[in-house]
């Protein structure tokens, strides 16, 4: 497997994630909560904004507190768009076993602006692990859960737009090696 960004291939990845019934609550919604997502390509730290979206930074901070995300691939990149992961099968399909209504107030109040970590959805109120990162500012309407914003790590996000793509995957794996929290 051609890893990129001459990361290797974390333990784990080959294990099939578990389904859940729904987000076990994990969160103090007044607290400021940031986590750092490594990466083959490196380290992205972000803030959660609990406050804002609880539901949505709670179901993060879960899947992560239960290693949903370690050892999953970063499986969509549009340049000048988004990089997106959080898909336990890496089609582009997958996700925890539930799904959860949409926080819109966020996506209105903020917009998409670079950095922004907003939920990827197939429709209104289908949020499950997906989440993209805006790697510029996009003009997409208020659809998308805004969920937290990277505070350092755009660089690690920028070196995983620039792996070379097939159509929206990237032909070298980008790996997520695993999602930590910090109060």
């Amino acid at each position: 497997m051609d890893v990129a960004c001459g990361g290797s291939v974390p333990e784990g990845h080959d294990i099939t994630k578990p389904q859940f019934e729904q987000a076990e609550q994990v969160l103090d919604d007044r607290a400021r909560h940031t986590a750092t997502i490594a990466t083959s390509c490196g380290a992205i730290t972000v803030e959660l904004f609990s406050d804002e979206a609880p539901n949505t930074a709670n179901n993060f901070a879960f899947l992560a507190s239960r290693g949903f995300f370690d050892a999953t691939v970063i499986h969509r990149v549009v340049p000048g768009f988004v990089v997106q992961m959080g898909d336990p099968t890496g089609t582009g399909t997958g996700g925890p076993g539930y799904r959860f209504a949409d926080e819109l107030a966020p996506a209105r109040d903020r917009g998409y602006s670079r950095g922004t970590l907003a939920m990827a959805n197939a429709g209104p109120n289908t949020n499950g692990s997906q989440f993209f990162i805006c790697l510029d500012d996009v003009g997409l309407p208020p659809q998308y859960t805004v969920f937290g914003e990277v505070t350092d790590g755009m660089d690690a996000v920028d070196r995983i737009a620039a792996v070379p793509l097939r159509g929206e995957s990237p032909t070298q794996t980008v790996f997520v090696e695993s999602v930590s929290l910090q109060a």
